[in-house]
């Protein structure tokens, strides 16, 4: 039977003990101001860099204020947990740091860095199943069957709290913020950020609005606010996957229901523009589930007054994720670019066709030759052109260049990775 216990809301008091509590194993992450995002939102932002956090991310928090509180009968039992990641490795490090042995249950295709950092921790890892749901199974029918304690990613009230000295840290530097953005997977974080930072911003006779992210393809969090009621969605696939999940965690919804502003969804395209901004303007590595905050400000989802703080929520990216994404980033903000260009077959062609394409100031980064496409006649052959551009309009100076030299040129659509 589901729990019916109410959900009391924390104090302030609970997150500045919090506070205390993690410093042993989390440090106090920076605030970074963003020129770029500043001149978009016509107001200061700042990004709250978790990303920069032990770890990676800021889940250590959560896992250590759960652990540290355990008796030690609960210690000697070990404790058990699912994850594709970041809680993964949270709850290896405070497992390590409080000497308690951990098993954790992670899908089969988990990235493999996050795997190794936590098997580097000292857990012992178990892979199983294609999604989180099949680890969480298998972590909690461990955890009845060898009597290990659970430790549950985002569905607790300790570990809501832990989260929520993310936004304490916030709140403390920069008691001046109007708006806070952060991504919600099962709520953990964005439950505790909203709380504490209402009651900060009340102690201090001001207010500041919340605003959670979710990706378009796991996005529970807006169905179940809408319907009032936790309500489990269906999912698709999303480079998001540290906030891939399918309904919200009990006890942050009933939370974020009366803490949150507004959660809105992200694309695909505009997360993966986001990373590429993140590297570029920022010089930060940012996970896709961490860049959701970012990518609501750049695809102009949220209407944001005064000063604003992005959540990075964090920072394990796979290194080939990250090759595939910063591409398709590149696709999406048309700075790289496959352009068709059909040619008489003849020599001389490509050459022309490159010096056209380097007169525009762009740069050829792949060619693709075939005399064997559909439609092609027996005397023509077809390129293939990856271009690099500075966006939508130098792209079309480039096709305009070569129709001018008697080309005829198509920009075929993007693939997905």
């Amino acid at each position: 039977m589901p729990d019916q216990t109410p959900v009391v809301s924390p104090t302030l008091e609970d997150f500045e003990l919090a506070q205390l509590n993690v410093a042993a194993v989390a440090q106090k992450t920076p605030l970074l101001r963003s020129s770029y995002l500043s001149e978009i939102t016509g107001g200061l932002v700042t990004l709250k860099a978790e990303n920069l956090q032990r770890t990676g991310a800021y889940k250590v928090r959560g896992a250590y204020n759960v652990m540290s509180k355990l008796s030690s009968s609960e210690r000697k039992r070990g404790v058990v947990a699912a994850s594709a990641g970041n809680h993964a490795q949270g709850v290896a490090l405070a497992a390590r740091e409080l000497g308690i042995k951990a098993k954790i249950f992670m899908p089969i295709g988990a990235s493999l860095p996050k795997v190794s950092a936590t098997k580097g921790y000292g857990a012992e890892v178990v892979l199983t199943g294609e999604t989180f749901a099949d680890c969480l199974k298998a972590a909690k029918e461990y955890s009845a069957k060898r009597n290990a304690v659970f430790i549950p990613p985002f569905d607790h009230i300790d570990v809501v709290i832990g989260q929520g000295t993310v936004g304490l840290e916030i709140m403390q530097e920069q008691p001046e913020v109007d708006n806070i953005v952060v991504a919600i997977g099962g709520g953990g974080l964005a439950a505790g950020v909203a709380v504490v930072a209402k009651l900060m911003a009340k102690a201090n006779g001001r207010k500041v609005k919340v605003y959670g992210v979710q990706s378009e393809h796991a996005a529970p969090y807006v169905t179940s606010l809408k319907k009032g009621k936790l309500t489990e969605v269906p999912t698709t696939p999303t480079i998001a996957d540290g906030i891939a999940v399918s309904k919200p965690g009990r006890i942050p919804f009933e939370l974020i229901k009366k803490n949150i502003d507004k959660v809105v969804t992200v694309t695909e395209n505009e997360i993966a523009q986001a990373i590429l901004v993140l590297l570029e303007r920022s010089k930060q590595v940012v996970e896709p589930a961490g860049a959701v905050g970012v990518a609501a400000i750049l695809a102009g989802k949220l209407k944001l007054k005064g000063n604003t703080v992005v959540i990075l929520s964090g920072g394990n990216m796979d290194p080939l994720l990250l090759q595939r994404v910063v591409r398709h980033g590149l696709a999406a903000a048309e700075r790289y670019t496959t352009i068709s260009v059909m040619l008489p077959d003849r020599p001389g062609q490509l050459s022309l066709t490159a010096a056209v394409i380097a007169k525009a100031n762009a740069n050829v980064v792949e060619v693709l030759h075939t005399r064997h496409g559909l439609g092609l006649k027996i005397s023509e052959v077809e390129l293939n052109l990856s271009v690099e551009t500075s966006g939508h309009e130098h792209t079309l100076e480039v096709i305009k260049a070569l129709k001018e030299a008697g080309l005829k040129p198509r920009i075929m659509e993007a693939r997905e990775d």
